[in-house]
């Protein structure tokens, strides 16, 4: 059975002022598109009085959300940043908060995010970059051909748990916990991985633990090019509390696993609704360098984030008051028809690529981008080195239960040789 983009939904059957895009089985539905698509025509800064994260604002539009990111002195990200399910519903109580560098306005954030900044620098991708081919060569290499299997577990999460555990220079035998601490992480009870927050704290804490015998290793030695070196070693991290390290550590590994293992099971999924692309491709392998973009931008893997409003202010004609909580959608912004060409169409030749809001802009821009687009061109360099006729997906694709990462649990499909 092949999978079939999600049928029409009736958004217009419901009161404006009771869409709730951050209603999280709209994600996972994959539907909240059609509903971005009538607030975006409608009521593009939409204010939602209830929601489970309280009264907000939703930006919808391409250049309203890059008012928005590029405005941190109107537009606060510290507190307010929603990479975490406990900063945004405040949690229960004895929850693990997230005061990492993404939660924070400059001086602090730039110095943290200095910090980091050399692991992903184009001199250290350069190194990488060998690595990552060899890796996603034998991944390629050791998948059956004819057969069903999921891409999520045997490709996505494979290579993207091996690259993180080379940017932290943990194990790679330790790698799948690395994918399981970043699911808890953004995870909430009754989602499928979570049974509870005590749970979800309790492995939070492991993972912090974790982290911890990794830091005390390197704090007494030179400093070596990997994250968590880097952030023992930088006067702007070294001296953090633990709660402070936990969530740096945890917005890496999510940073630097969900976000690009979801694109690369939604290359798959937008190539196998999109066959002429597919053809496109394989009779022009040179079309990886903008397919890459172009993935990144269909997929949006970050949904959104949030700001806080420093003061009065007023954006497409709605005035916003201080303290009022301010989503950005990127995933809405993606989509936005007086932005973007044809932007439900996955194509992967257009003009300006990289015309998308998946990584965010101004200081908050993410830190990583490089490295997932290097990730996901040598992949699809190397499957078009290989006799796959296609990559049909052959069932149902699960999405998570989440509204801030567009990520896809399980995915079967079949290579056809």
């Amino acid at each position: 059975m092949a999978t079939a983009a999600s049928a029409p939904v009736d958004v217009y059957s419901i009161p404006l002022d009771k869409i709730d895009v951050s209603r999280k089985e709209l994600h996972q539905q994959d539907i909240v598109t059609e509903y971005f698509k009538r607030l975006r025509k409608e009521d593009p800064v939409h204010y939602c009085a209830e929601s489970a994260y309280g009264p907000n604002l939703s930006v919808t539009k391409y250049n309203d959300i890059m008012h928005v990111d590029t405005n941190h002195d109107t537009f606060s990200a510290f507190r307010a940043v929603v990479l975490d399910e406990l900063q945004i519903s405040g949690g229960p109580e004895g929850g693990v908060g997230i005061d990492s560098f993404i939660a924070m306005d400059p001086p602090r954030h730039d110095a943290q995010r200095k910090s980091v900044t050399p692991a992903v620098a184009p001199a250290n991708l350069l190194k990488l970059e060998k690595t990552i081919r060899e890796r996603a060569g034998r991944v390629l290499d050791s998948l059956p051909l004819n057969e069903e299997f999921d891409w999520v577990d045997r490709v996505s999460i494979e290579l993207t748990s091996m690259m993180l555990a080379t940017l932290v220079d943990a194990p790679l035998e330790d790698r799948r916990k690395l994918t399981r601490w970043s699911d808890f992480s953004t995870g909430v009870p009754g989602d499928g991985v979570i049974s509870s927050w005590e749970e979800r704290n309790r492995v939070l804490m492991e993972c912090g633990t974790y982290f911890k015998k990794l830091w005390d290793e390197r704090i007494g030695k030179p400093e070596q090019p990997d994250l968590i070196s880097m952030m023992a070693h930088a006067q702007a991290t070294r001296d953090m509390p633990p709660n402070e390290f936990l969530a740096n550590v945890i917005l890496l590994i999510v940073g630097g696993n969900d976000t690009t293992r979801n694109s690369m099971s939604g290359g798959v999924l937008a190539l196998h609704r999109h066959p002429d692309q597919w053809a496109k491709l394989k009779a022009n392998p040179a079309l990886v360098e903008t397919m890459v973009p172009e993935i990144i931008r269909w997929q949006t893997p970050v949904v959104y984030l949030s700001r806080r409003a420093l003061k009065d202010t007023e954006l497409g004609g709605k005035k916003i008051r201080k303290g009022d909580k301010v989503a950005m959608w990127y995933l809405s912004g993606n989509r936005d028809e007086e932005a973007i060409d044809r932007p439900d169409d996955f194509i992967i030749d257009r003009k300006f690529p990289r015309q998308h809001l998946s990584f965010g802009f101004g200081i908050h821009r993410c830190v990583g981008n490089r490295l997932a687009e290097l990730q996901l061109r040598i992949l699809w360099e190397e499957i078009l080195k290989r006799p796959f006729k296609r990559i049909e997906v052959t069932g149902e694709t699960k999405r998570i239960y989440a509204n801030n990462l567009r990520g896809i649990s399980h995915m079967p499909v079949r290579i056809h040789a």
